[in-house]
């Protein structure tokens, strides 16, 4: 499979260069753009899969970029720079870029980045969508754990009871269960008004 890249680059010299060295590694740029034009619209344009950032220092607003670029289009980003102060690539890391490469980039080490900058990504993303899913299913058990205990009150029931009357309800409405204790719970919240 061909990788897709955005290249931003504010030297023409050199990114001619890191597009032939890209070509010959098999990646297609479909997209060079300097750094100050709309990162993010060039993003929805080209459809990259990956962006490629070279330049002396990222400037904030590029960094700002990046951080909108992994947020919504979920894109790893590899930044070569010469910049090797170590504030400059903490704001980068933080800002969601995959690989800082300082002191520019030789022809024989493009490869090995990208492709660790594009396994660490989907590492990372895997995590986050972990992360997500975890905390969307702990939600869902509060609800239902209060939904339970206001059964648990009305009914004077006890905990395995309470769940019973969710689940079949959930059952007999064709609803997951966490949609059941939602309305338990905020049926409960209207009589307290």
């Amino acid at each position: 499979m061909t990788l897709r890249v955005l290249l931003v680059d504010e030297s023409t010299e050199r990114a001619e260069l890191l597009k032939e060295t890209l070509a010959q590694l098999g990646y297609q740029v479909v997209k060079s753009v300097k750094p100050g034009e709309d990162l993010v619209k060039e993003m929805a344009s080209a459809a990259p899969d990956i962006v490629i950032i070279d330049m002396e220092s990222p400037s904030r607003d590029v960094l700002e970029d990046v951080q909108t670029i992994g947020r919504e289009y979920r894109k790893p980003v590899v930044l070569f720079a010469h910049d090797g102060d170590e504030a400059m690539i903490r704001a980068a890391v933080r800002a969601g870029v995959s690989a800082y490469v300082v002191d520019g980039l030789a022809s024989r080490s493009v490869k090995p980045i990208l492709d660790v900058a594009i396994a660490r990504f989907q590492q990372y993303q895997a995590l986050q969508d972990e992360l997500k899913e975890a905390k969307a299913t702990l939600a869902d058990r509060k609800v239902i754990e209060r939904a339970k205990g206001i059964l648990m009150k009305r009914n004077q029931c006890g905990e395995e009871e309470a769940y019973q009357a969710l689940r079949k309800l959930a059952m007999s409405n064709n609803q997951r269960l966490v949609e059941v204790a939602e309305k338990v719970v905020e049926v409960a919240g209207l009589f307290r008004s």
